[in-house]
């Protein structure tokens, strides 16, 4: 029998830590000062008060720096070639944001070479852990065909366990004034060849892309493979997403700009995330989420970066809950909360966006005494330290980084 080489490692000297359990802490965010945590064997052992932390292997003094969950990043494009800086640049000078720049995206990528793709979505999962996040959805979208597709969730899936099928992003140019022939594709042949590597179906269900019966086909075709759906909706003006994620059950409905109050309504009687991407928003000065009205109907919310080439080039969470704070009156507890413990209710995980005992040891340290800072301090890179399955994966202190697969 191979005796047990693990070690325990023991974080004292927290000044406030956010393990969002209510049942150890105080509030929502389960807040304990003076704190302490034990990893052992890749997951949280204890959480408690400093002067009650039991012995450990390896011993961390924090020096009185906040501790958070590793945030849960559950929407993201990663998978792409090229940039469009061009593009941002002209919408910085007033031209409107419409969906066709991802066509863009969609040439670069099907030009680039396996290797070169993978080196960029790996490039971008170390920038997202250097900003705190230890779990990252990632979607495919910008190849649609099935050849690009399957190269697009095989790169994704030897880097994460989070793999979006993103199998309607835009109708690709091939295709161009023929969605019903492209969404027939896709469902006889593109989800059955790329089901095996995801875990999650998606479609963008806006005008410009593809309208509710074509995602309703996409969607159910997927689920009819295994895969949980997840909506790209409501993001540049009133439309049938947000109800068609609630009628599939759809784990999240993303974007959500402009909603109805039936919209609200039925999120808050459903189970659906509404994540919201304030990246985005911020980006192609879009209409920021009315995050106070889903909050008060008692609806899920959880924050996404949304890194993509074209509409949100950025891997920041910290950046993100500033946003939500400052311009989508979320309170800073409410911003926390959605980027970790939302996240993960997004991604319909319990073992991760929470630090209590057997929950999976991802967390991050602070060069701050609390979490407040990521909104009073906003650009400041304040992600000092980030543990992954109890193992420390990156400092700012000593430059180590190992972020090579988010397993």
């Amino acid at each position: 029998m191979t005796a047990n080489t693990s070690r325990s490692t023991v974080l004292t000297g927290i000044g406030t830590l956010v393990t969002n359990d209510p049942t150890v802490g105080e509030g929502p965010l389960g807040l304990i000062r003076d704190a302490a945590v034990v990893f052992d064997g890749g997951v949280v052992a204890w959480v408690g008060r400093a002067d009650s932390a039991p012995a450990g292997d390896v011993g961390h003094d924090l020096d009185g720096r906040a501790v958070l969950p590793g945030f849960v990043e559950s929407h993201s494009h990663l998978v792409f070639g090229g940039e469009r800086a061009e593009e941002f640049a002209a919408r910085m000078a007033g031209q409107p944001y419409a969906a066709g720049g991802i066509r863009n995206t969609i040439e670069a990528t099907r030009n680039a070479t396996d290797e070169q793709l993978e080196a960029n979505t790996r490039r971008l999962l170390d920038e997202s852990l250097r900003s705190g996040s230890t779990t990252v959805e990632c979607k495919t979208g910008y190849g649609q065909t099935v050849a690009h597709e399957l190269r697009s969730t095989t790169i994704a899936a030897s880097l994460t366990d989070e793999v979006t099928l993103l199998a309607a992003h835009v109708p690709p140019p091939e295709y161009a004034g023929r969605a019903d022939d492209y969404v027939a594709m896709v469902c006889a042949e593109m989800i059955d060849a790329c089901a095996p590597q995801a875990k999650w179906i998606d479609v963008f269900c806006e005008t410009g892309a593809f309208d509710r019966d074509q995602a309703h086909a996409v969607l159910t075709a997927g689920m009819a493979k295994g895969l949980i759906p997840r909506v790209h909706g409501n993001q540049l003006r009133e439309g049938p997403g947000v109800q068609l994620a609630v009628e599939l059950g759809a784990a999240s409905v993303d974007h959500v700009c402009y909603t109805t109050q039936a919209d609200i309504d039925a999120l808050a009687q459903s189970s659906t995330v509404a994540t919201l991407l304030p990246g985005a928003d911020f980006s192609t000065r879009n209409k920021y989420p009315d995050a106070r009205a889903l909050l008060d109907a008692g609806v899920t919310v959880a924050l996404g970066a949304d890194c993509n080439p074209g509409t949100s080039y950025t891997t920041s969470l910290p950046f993100c809950i500033a946003i939500a704070v400052r311009d989508m009156h979320m309170t800073p507890d409410e911003a926390v909360w959605a980027a970790t413990a939302g996240g993960a209710r997004a991604l319909q995980r319990a073992d991760v966006g929470v630090l209590r005992p057997g929950a999976r040891a991802d967390a991050l340290a602070l060069d701050a005494p609390s979490y407040l800072h990521l909104a009073y301090r906003p650009g400041v890179p304040l992600v000092r330290d980030v543990w992954r399955g109890g193992e420390l994966a990156w400092s700012a202190h000593t430059g180590h980084e190992k972020a090579r697969a988010l397993r």
